[in-house]
């Protein structure tokens, strides 16, 4: 095995798993760009994957990316053991709910066994190192708040990280069966191990199958823009970069065998969120409209519900922000303008993605 040396709290050698994903890819830009923290990318390269969110920090020399499946034990065992991490920061997931309701195998596959394998890597390796690196070793697993399940439309209950576990779908689910994993292996093996659960991402870079960027690009391409029944159904929105940031704080301070929400407090209405991105794009693309559509806000088009569709997600997020300060910069007004403009200012990395395949089309209708 390599070397001991351990960098000290305030330069770790930083293990990322899924890190060309969306939250993945803010986070390793923020550590590159913001810590002294190496970082090595493990990513298998799905098609929610970009290697152009990287693109900032290619050729930085404390950033190194290694393509890998977190299922396949023994290429993760040996990745362990050359790059001697200090910590691990677990985001390899499938994450979008239609495609788990059309497709869940995927869903077992990658965030239930392929945690599991990542755990035992972790132990095993934890278990090689010296007293004083297996203290400060950390194993942060990153989650959603839809594990929780749902809450009513007119009420006022907020999820804290005591909530009970209630997911509705085969991807919160999946992501329910790894959280519980993941506390298995702190309680049962004494693995060093801290949770986040956050609300729902939007910014730069994020797969247009999501909410924002595919209303956004449906509306620039005049197509219809799709809300699932009646568009009531409640989000509390984070910037990613808020969330990039407090992953790391999390991580550096974040105390063992904690649990963290992490939350946006932006509560809207899908519906409005969706009217939000019309009026910015009539704001900011007034321009790129075509002469046969009068308002963007026209595309806007009713669809069948999603099966099992929760009503409303709302995140607590008072013990992240009053034990580690991690409190959002971005309001939903500046984080929706700033993620209007930059897809209309990259036009190019949009075409990319659905250059590989993606058509915009809805998923999970069976």
């Amino acid at each position: 095995m390599g070397t001991e040396a351990k960098l000290g709290p305030s330069q770790m050698k930083i293990l990322v798993t899924g890190g060309a994903g969306f939250i993945g890819s803010a986070f390793i830009r923020h550590l590159i760009g913001q810590t002294s923290h190496h970082v090595c990318n493990l990513d298998k390269l799905t098609y929610a994957a970009s290697s152009s969110s990287l693109a900032t920090v290619q050729g930085e020399p404390r950033y190194q990316f290694v393509e890998g499946d977190i299922c396949d034990f023994e290429h993760t065992q040996s990745l362990f053991r050359s790059f001697q991490p200090d910590a691990v920061v677990h985001l390899a997931a499938e994450s979008h709910v239609d495609r788990s309701i059309e497709n869940p195998r995927a869903f077992i596959d990658t965030n239930i066994t392929g945690t599991f394998n990542l755990l035992a890597v972790a132990r095993d390796y934890w278990n090689s190192l010296s007293a004083e690196r297996q203290k400060h070793f950390r194993f942060h697993h990153v989650s959603t708040d839809e594990v929780y399940g749902e809450l009513p439309l007119d009420s006022e209950k907020l999820f804290t990280e005591s909530t009970p576990y209630a997911p509705s779908s085969p991807y919160s689910a999946s992501k329910a069966a790894a959280d519980h994993l993941v506390r298995a292996w702190n309680r049962t093996y004494g693995l060093p191990v801290l949770i986040t659960n956050c609300s729902n991402n939007y910014g730069p870079y994020q797969f247009p199958e999501k909410l924002i960027p595919h209303t956004i690009l449906n509306a620039l391409a005049a197509k219809e823009i799709p809300i699932y029944g009646t568009g009531e159904q409640v989000r509390d929105w984070l910037y990613v970069d808020d969330h990039a940031r407090a992953l790391t704080t999390v991580l550096e301070k974040g105390a063992v065998g904690e649990t963290y929400n992490i939350g946006g407090h932006n509560e809207v209405q899908n519906i409005e969120i969706v009217k939000t991105i019309c009026s910015l794009l009539e704001e900011l693309a007034c321009d790129q409209k075509p002469p046969h559509l009068a308002h963007f806000s026209d595309l806007i088009t009713h669809v069948p519900d999603r099966p099992g569709h929760d009503q409303r997600y709302a995140i607590d997020a008072s013990k992240v922000e009053q034990e580690l300060g991690c409190i959002p910069t971005e309001t939903l007004q500046t984080g929706l303008r700033k993620t209007v403009q930059w897809y209309l200012n990259n036009p190019q990395w949009s075409q990319s993605i659905l250059a590989n395949g993606y058509k915009l089309e809805r998923k999970g209708l069976q």
